[in-house]
């Protein structure tokens, strides 16, 4: 049975700080079930938009790129033995869901979507990479590359009229506060 690699914390634990193994695996749990729910996100734009919606390609590119990061940190949950978010059926259903709703909003409420959940990852990513250091230098670059195209999503989404959206304000907010508590519940969950 392979034994679970032990990594040196980057800072020297003060009294009461978790073991820094555990932190990594918390932070694997989380990225999994997030790259499942961003998957499911763009399945259910897809699922709206239909094949022949001029906007389908670029979801169907930002949906493989997804595909790809929750394939990576499928291997590493398996790779370092972390057990993955036992609420992965609410992650498969709300992200369908949320992606089908703002599809259903039309166009730009669509890329409102990606905007705010991508804005929200990236800003996840950037913490991770800061709380890893140079303790995980493997897991920090895939970090750091999936980080990247979560920024390209982003930015996408915004040439594609996200912050056009009426209302955009209060629906990104929303958005943004669900993703948060998402990134809580995965963690522990």
């Amino acid at each position: 049975m392979p034994h679970k690699a032990k990594h040196p914390s980057p800072m020297r634990p003060l009294p009461g700080d978790r073991p820094h193994d555990e932190t990594v695996e918390e932070m694997i749990r989380v990225d999994h079930a997030g790259e499942y729910g961003a998957a499911r996100i763009y399945a259910g734009q897809l699922a709206v938009l239909g094949h022949h919606h001029r906007l389908s390609p670029l979801i169907r590119h930002m949906e493989e790129q997804e595909a790809r990061h929750l394939a990576r940190f499928d291997a590493i949950l398996t790779e370092r033995q972390v057990r993955p978010s036992l609420l992965s059926p609410f992650w498969h259903v709300a992200g369908f869901a949320l992606g089908a709703g703002t599809a259903l909003m039309g166009e730009r409420a669509l890329m409102a979507c990606t905007a705010a959940v991508e804005e929200v990852i990236e800003d996840h990513y950037e913490q991770q990479r800061t709380t890893l250091g140079e303790s995980e230098p493997e897991l920090a670059a895939t970090i750091a590359d999936f980080q990247a195209e979560e920024a390209e999503h982003r930015e996408t989404a915004i040439a594609h009229g996200a912050k056009d959206t009426p209302g955009y304000g209060l629906l990104a907010s929303a958005i943004k506060t669900g993703c948060r508590a998402a990134i809580a519940l995965a963690k522990k969950i």
